[in-house]
């Protein structure tokens, strides 16, 4: 029978792929050295001194080194030392040879980066249990960095998209502030002006006006539940309903013959969205809106609202009056009755319609702006008209705040009436 050659025990723990450098001046105690680990079965390469072991490490790939300690020129220490400056390769282990046996040598050892020591002169066995605990270390650090490489290949892949998502988001902010290309419009009887900042990119919050008749116009404002793309969306949709150019397409229009149009109650316009949220549009996001027909003529406004802040008058003189019963969100219950309420502008009289995410916006020492915080900015602001105001209001709630990092959408209507002829 055919003897089998037995590899040693420790066979099963040797990575043959392991590369060792073995440096030491001594020729004796270097080929002694690596004939013991060439017959493990590990790969050893050799040199005889530390400049030496330093450039056959600049040009191949070493996974561990056994050094002498004392050499001429470049120590053991030293080289360890120039070999963990080098940014461009991948750990290697350091096991220093030495005979020094004092805590201050074997402390500067390891502050020179070694990860372990020897004695001399070296036992073999020793040499070898040593040299297998650098491998399992060695094994981990090659899997930290495949986890590491592939978390960075993979946060690469993240970032590209991310700046898909980002540059899309971009565009999308365009689009939205395209569904209000005027934000100051002038009529014979009074003007309007319309604010409209999302807290991200884009926002849930809409604010408009469309031609109802040729004496009146509709003005709403609303605010879909939630932030992002899928509130930005719904906006979207819901401006397509409110549109002046479409008037076929508009809720609160109704045809009457021909191209001519009568605008619904805006109550009735309410319920239309409502129903229209139930049956056509799968969601779950609700919105809350304000919606009133004015005429130009009498100074008149008929007005609905479901869920969103109250509007508010204020007089010539700086009086500032609140309308409206509340109501319920669109959206929220099927079938849900809306009501209306009316008042009436006198010249010189405006109204405004704003989100909540301007009188619910926290300050830097109140929880939130509220009813009597807008009041106070009304007031401090009443000399200013149109875009100015608008402008300032949003100046104050800056300072309120303490940043323009609004934590929601803040949009506005703010119509000017002069009256009739004015």
């Amino acid at each position: 029978m055919q003897a089998v050659r037995r590899r040693p025990a420790e066979a099963a723990d040797i990575d043959e792929d392991m590369r060792i450098l073995v440096v030491d001046d001594s020729r004796a105690q270097r080929l002694l050295l690596a004939s013991q680990l060439r017959r493990s079965g590990y790969r050893v390469s050799e040199a005889a001194s530390g400049e030496a072991a330093l450039e056959m490490a600049a040009v191949q790939t070493f996974d561990l080194v056994v050094s002498d300690w004392m050499m001429p020129g470049m120590t053991g220490p030293d080289l360890c030392m120039a070999l963990r400056t080098r940014c461009d390769r991948d750990y290697v282990y350091f096991i220093l040879l030495t005979s020094k046996t004092e805590q201050a040598e074997i402390a500067e050892g390891l502050d020179r980066g070694a990860d372990d020591f020897l004695s001399k002169p070296v036992n073999g066995d020793e040499l070898r249990a040593r040299i297998r605990a650098g491998g399992r270390i060695i094994a981990m650090q090659h899997e930290l960095t495949r986890k590491n490489r592939l978390i960075g290949e993979t946060l690469t892949e993240l970032q590209v998209l991310y700046d898909q998502i980002d540059r899309d988001l971009v565009e999308a902010s365009k689009l939205q502030q395209s569904l209000m290309r005027e934000r100051h419009l002038e009529f014979d009887a009074g003007s309007v002006s319309l604010l409209l900042r999302a807290s991200g990119r884009v926002g849930g919050d809409l604010a408009g006006v469309f031609r109802a008749s040729p004496t009146q116009l509709g003005l709403y404002s609303l605010d879909v539940s939630g932030h992002g793309i899928a509130s930005a969306l719904m906006t979207a949709r819901l401006a397509g309903h409110l549109s002046t150019s479409a008037p076929e397409h508009n809720i609160a229009l109704s045809h009457v013959a021909d191209d001519r149009y009568r605008v619904l109650p805006p109550k009735d316009v309410v319920q239309r969205f409502n129903n229209l949220m139930s049956s056509s549009i799968e969601t779950e996001h609700y919105f809350t809106i304000c919606i009133g027909v004015l005429d130009l003529d009498s100074g008149e406004v008929v007005m609905s609202q479901a869920g969103h802040p109250h509007p508010l008058v204020q007089r010539k003189d700086g009086r500032i009056e609140f309308h409206g019963h509340g109501g319920l969100p669109v959206g929220l219950i099927e079938n849900a009755r809306y009501d209306q309420f009316r008042f009436r502008l006198n010249p010189g009289d405006r109204l405004l319609m704003c989100s909540d995410g301007i009188t619910e916006c926290p300050g830097v020492q109140s929880p939130m702006l509220d009813d009597d915080g807008l009041v106070e900015m009304l007031s401090r602001n009443h000399a200013a008209t149109g875009p100015a105001l608008l402008e300032a209001l949003v100046r104050d709630l800056i300072v309120f705040h303490g940043n323009d990092n609004f934590p929601d959408d803040v949009s506005a209507v703010l119509f000017e009436y002069r009256g009739a002829g004015g």
